[in-house]
């Protein structure tokens, strides 16, 4: 069995940064792509980044490239999301998830194990 614990969210305010951490438990953590995704209230739950099982290719959604960096630590079981310049429409829950494949694919039906989320509030 999998799990996913999210950390690091937080009230923070315009401009600010945060690193969100998601720690894996069990086994085969580095054989997959791991993804980021977000949900803010009365909305859908969107995409924000992903990594593939090696660490060497990322991608992100358009509003978010140049202000956050996913990465991992295979050896801690980890992986994060460094987000900087946070702004008033990046505030939602985050959650950690981890692909079915090592390549990254698109779509939440693409990722098969959830963390519960964290909370990310942006204030101006």
């Amino acid at each position: 069995q999998v799990q996913l614990v999210e950390s690091g969210g937080g009230l923070v305010q315009a401009g600010d940064s945060l690193r969100l951490s998601c720690a894996a438990s069990g086994r085969t953590f580095s054989n997959y792509a791991m993804g980021w995704f977000r949900q803010a209230p009365g909305k859908d739950r969107d995409f924000v980044a992903a990594i593939d099982w090696s660490g060497r290719i990322t991608q992100y959604t358009d509003s978010v490239k140049g202000r956050f960096t996913i990465s991992r630590d295979s050896a801690k079981n980890t992986v994060y999301l460094q987000m900087n310049s946070l702004k008033l429409e990046d505030t939602a829950v985050y959650y950690c998830a981890r692909g079915r494949l090592q390549t990254i694919r698109p779509g939440a039906g693409n990722y098969d194990y959830w963390g519960q989320g964290t909370q990310v509030t942006v204030s101006s």
